[in-house]
């Protein structure tokens, strides 16, 4: 079963409060995903470490309902 952005986005959003998420439907079949999370949470993080945090965030989803998620993390510019 497919998952859809706006879970996609509510899922990275309860996990990561202060997180900023865009979502993008790469092929328009529910299972391939490019995401853009930027969060003050990530200052001090390693890219991999900033990963695992919406990976975390996904709750097991990832592999599973949501098949391939392109990811981009940053921290918000100061």
């Amino acid at each position: 079963m497919a998952m859809d952005a706006a879970e996609i986005q509510r899922l990275i959003k309860e996990g990561i409060p202060d997180a900023v998420v865009k979502i993008e439907d790469l092929r328009g079949d529910g299972d391939h995903y490019a995401a853009h999370v930027t969060s003050s949470q990530f200052a001090g993080k390693t890219r991999i470490q900033q990963h695992q945090m919406v990976y975390q965030a996904l709750r097991g989803n990832m592999g599973e309902a949501l098949h391939a998620l392109a990811l981009q993390t940053a921290v918000p510019a100061e």
